[in-house]
């Protein structure tokens, strides 16, 4: 990642990832596992994680709303997309609700990377932005 890159996840309070992100940590990751199992495992990662506390749950839309418990504040959306049967894409939105400064110095970032690397240790990975 170039200078400019790591400048601009760091004077920013909000990280999303997507399918062609120019971050390779920030690409969509896919799972060899059914959608109903990734929420599963989803719930189950917040639930038992001392970091993070669970603000609702929308099943059928396959989005949680995540808030922080430690550290700064950030308000986390995580999308489940079920692509084809057992492959299933997860996306974050981080939020950092920053008082005196309009940027995080990267916080967003590491949230999301953080999280993607737990569900790495609980679902079957199968790579990064590959439908893109």
């Amino acid at each position: 990642m170039s200078v400019w890159s790591k400048l601009k996840y760091g004077l920013t309070n909000h990280c999303e990832t997507r399918e062609n992100h120019e971050d390779e940590q920030l690409q969509s990751r896919y799972y060899k596992t059914t959608a109903a199992s990734a929420i599963k495992a989803v719930k189950e990662l917040i639930a038992s994680s001392h970091e993070y506390e669970m603000l609702s749950i929308s099943e059928e839309r396959g989005e949680f709303s995540v808030a922080t418990r430690r550290g700064r504040k950030a308000f986390i959306v995580i999308t489940v997309i079920s692509v084809r049967p057992f492959e299933t894409a997860i996306d974050f939105s981080v939020t950092t609700d920053t008082k005196l400064l309009p940027f995080d110095f990267g916080w967003s970032r590491r949230i999301v990377i953080d999280l993607y690397q737990k569900i790495d240790q609980r679902l079957p990975y199968i790579g990064s932005g590959i439908n893109g």
